[in-house]
């Protein structure tokens, strides 16, 4: 009797706001899990404004406009990179692929879900807040990883991302990373906040997956385009990194078994 292969987790990693680090942690995710042995695609779904190339040091030829519109398939698309992981990279400056309708979606979603037998871990790199795309994510059963800061703006808006995803999936499995903390007392801080607010009003809170502090070794890694995993793994950021690597989303199916389509699931939630 024939079984079905595995099908790939799938990650949504999402913030409620510009500037709190969310690519630069996408992108050393990525290549810790890589590191580890899985096999890691980082989709940058940041379209119009993609930036995870840049960080990687990679020169991708295709992006996921080309996918969508049909110029390439999606394995022409992926782009090799450090530790073996794959990019798909979001493309940068046309003004259709910043704003995708749900027929964009649809059709991208539909070359993407191929993706799903052939790698264990699929992160997915949205822009700032919860776009079409990352709602239907979500709606179809992806994990979500939401990145905050410590300032009252990232939390108030890494609140709102997490109460609308909630909204679309109750039973989402979520985490919560506090980056590019000033200090750990103050990333604990930013924690219990965010907690005591969600637990008060939504009756059940992310998981804290880890609190970033800020460091130098990650202002250095993105000039030089390596990952600080790589670049310093000994760091205080990349320590902190490598804790959020073991979060249970990226070793065990969502659905438990590991055989139902989050984009064709997504496709769905689209109508």
């Amino acid at each position: 009797m024939a079984t079905l292969s595995p099908l790939a987790r799938i990650v949504s990693i999402a913030s409620g706001k510009g500037g709190t680090g969310k690519s630069v942690l996408s992108t050393n995710l990525a290549c810790q899990l890589a590191r580890a042995g899985q096999r890691v695609v980082l989709i940058d779904c940041d379209t119009g404004w993609a930036n995870d190339h840049l960080l990687l040091g990679l020169q991708p030829s295709y992006d996921l406009g080309h996918v969508s519109s049909g110029e390439a398939t999606v394995l022409q698309a992926l782009v090799p990179g450090p530790e073996g992981l794959r990019l798909l990279s979001g493309g940068v400056g046309r003004a259709r692929d910043a704003d995708p309708t749900w027929r964009d979606l649809d059709r991208l979603f539909r070359s993407l879900a191929q993706l799903e037998s052939s790698f264990d871990i699929v992160l997915i790199d949205h822009g700032a807040g919860l776009g079409l795309a990352a709602q239907a994510l979500i709606a179809g059963g992806s994990a979500l990883l939401i990145v905050t800061g410590t300032e009252v703006t990232a939390l108030s808006d890494g609140y709102a991302a997490y109460k609308r995803a909630v909204g679309l999936a109750p039973g989402v499995r979520a985490g919560l990373v506090v980056n590019k903390a000033a200090s750990i007392p103050a990333g604990r801080e930013a924690w219990e906040r965010f907690s005591f607010v969600s637990q008060r009003f939504l009756e059940r809170k992310p998981d804290l997956l880890a609190i970033v502090p800020e460091d130098r070794a990650v202002v250095d890694s993105v000039e030089r385009r390596v990952p600080v995993v790589l670049s310093a793994p000994t760091s205080a950021a990349a320590r902190a990194i490598a804790e959020v690597a073991v979060w249970s989303a990226f070793h065990a199916p969502a659905d438990g078994g590991g055989s139902r389509s989050i984009f064709e699931q997504a496709r769905r939630a689209l109508r």
